[in-house]
């Protein structure tokens, strides 16, 4: 049994990024000689957890890995060198440090000129009105002395306001000199790991080493950018990477999964729970209680668990893979890796809600043709005039239909106007409260623009859930009829703007009780 004096590298070569942590791969080539051998490999990073070191070897004839793990070791950081030895860095840090802080003296010695020439001017204020109220008067004085004064006091004032710029320029300046002093003369790490592994071979030769295992400090999210080009929207995934592994991962193969290794998989506890039947009151007989509350539209999938950090993936654990390798380097920072681009064709609408906002959006709609789920994540929206903001993208299955805002049109407004009347009519004095609301659409065209534009309004009617409560949409009385009414209570209009067009959209509704409804 020897050991290897010096450590056989063994490099990254695929790492599968989680959630939270990352499952690292290393594979190598070792020239074994045959029986019982104990190598040494590395380094590797010390945040490597132990328990899920695996090691396997691949060979023509027999090869057993007898025992694996990891030997930290610590090293002690090397002496400062010499001031002769500093680097240009160092010595332009130096500079700058000294002539911030002779400005910084400049500037408290003007601060303290400026208030003592305030308060001179006060005091010659003071003789002034004094000498005004006692009958004095000395005009060319006190005008000369306040000239004086206003000028001392707008020269100091300049050479104040230049210091301060100065000083600026100089944080702005000291600060990247210092990032990449940082980043250039990182000394290396205290603590590194090794790895011995233990093989017993039945004769010599070459031996392929397959040794993966998990390491926290790195995690991925996924981001997208999307172009509008006319009726064709192209959609790029990308895998925004952050790694503080203490090592860097040069050209390795990537695989992206949203699996949560350090989720908790025990199965609920089951309670008991007890249903109790009571008799109602006379008084709750005769009425009926009732509230209006807000509803979300159920859609598929999950439910959103709020304050739980992740991704978003429809329950199910997804996998992406990189096209091609990359390098993540180790500095913590946020690295953009490729994962697919697809390009389709689009439809484009110009929505509003007025209720919930008074903007007219720009709404794209396509299919999803990447070949894999569209994770949710945060989107750069591109269109004919350049960037235009950043929207947000919601979880959506292959070949699924996807709905994406490309933000609002400043060339469009929405009023809305809202009223109501309560009476009560018929012989069981049925409580009927009328609703009527006003859409105000206006647009604002530049000299030239041709054409009309459609902006598909939107609003909404209660839908009753009890048979005491009645809802009817007085259709005679909208002006114009809406053109679809779903079940959700959701009523639609598609309004045709002109250049420099107004139109105005009338919504009037009834809700109808009876006498013994009560909360309406």
């Amino acid at each position: 049994m020897s050991t290897a004096p010096k450590p056989i590298a063994l490099p990254v070569t695929a790492v599968t990024c989680l959630e939270d942590r990352a499952h690292v791969e290393r594979t190598a080539v070792l020239d074994l000689e045959a029986g019982v051998q104990r190598l040494r490999l590395g380094p590797v990073s010390a945040l490597a957890v132990d328990r899920t070191l695996h090691a396997e070897l691949t060979a023509e004839h027999p090869a057993t890995v007898l025992d694996v793990r990891i030997v930290r070791g610590w090293t002690p950081r090397g002496p400062l060198p010499s001031a002769d030895e500093d680097s240009a860095l160092r010595h332009r840090v130096h500079a700058l440090e000294e002539e911030r802080l002779a400005e910084e003296q400049r500037r408290d010695r003007l601060r303290a000129r400026l208030d003592l020439l305030g308060r001179l001017t006060a005091d010659l204020l003071r003789d002034i009105g004094e000498g005004a109220g006692s009958g004095e008067a000395e005009r060319p004085r006190w005008a000369r002395e306040l000239d004086r004064l206003d000028a001392e006091r707008d020269t100091y004032g300049e050479r104040l306001r230049t210091v301060e710029a100065r000083l600026a320029a100089l944080g702005t300046e000291l600060g990247a000199v210092q990032r990449a002093m940082d980043l250039s003369e990182e000394e290396p790490a205290e603590l590194l790991g090794h790895v011995e592994l233990t093989v017993e071979t039945a004769a010599a030769g070459p031996v392929g080493l397959r040794l993966s295992h998990l390491t926290p400090c790195a995690l991925w999210r996924p981001a997208y950018r999307a172009v509008l080009e006319g009726d064709a929207l192209t959609l790029e995934t990308d895998a925004v990477v952050w790694q503080r592994t203490g090592e860097d991962w040069s050209d390795v193969r990537l695989t992206l999964s949203t699996a949560r290794s350090a989720l908790a998989t025990d199965p609920p506890r089951l309670d008991e729970d007890r249903l109790t039947l009571k008799d109602r009151s006379a008084a709750e007989r005769r009425t009926v209680d009732v509230e209006l509350r807000e509803e979300e539209i159920g859609a598929l999938g999950p439910a959103p668990v709020l304050g739980l950090p992740g991704v978003d993936d429809g329950g199910e654990a997804r996998v992406l893979h990189s096209p091609a390798p990359v390098s993540v380097p180790g500095d913590g920072r946020a690295h953009r890796v490729p994962v697919s681009v697809f390009t389709t064709a689009a439809s484009s609408e110009y929505a509003c809600s007025p209720e919930v906002s008074p903007l007219v959006t720009q709404v794209v709609r396509f299919d999803n043709l990447s070949g894999h789920a569209l994770l949710a994540g945060p989107v750069d929206l591109v269109r004919g005039s350049g960037f235009s903001g950043r929207g947000t993208l919601d979880f959506t299955t292959p070949g699924t239909p996807v709905e994406l805002a490309f933000g609002s049109r400043d060339d469009h407004g929405v009023v809305r106007e809202a009223e109501e009347t309560r009476d009560s009519a018929g012989i069981m004095q049925r409580t009927v409260v009328t609703r009527t609301v006003r859409l105000h659409l206006s647009r604002f065209s530049a000299p030239g623009e041709r054409g009309d534009r459609v902006v598909v309004v939107r609003e909404r009617i209660p839908v009753s859930e009890v048979s005491a409560v009645e809802v009817r949409l007085r259709k005679e009385a909208c002006s114009p009829p809406p053109e679809v009414v779903d079940a959700d209570g959701i009523v639609r209009w598609d309004v045709a703007l002109p250049p420099g067009g107004r139109r105005t959209v009338t919504l009037v509704y009834e809700l109808s009780a009876s006498s013994k409804v009560a909360g309406l």
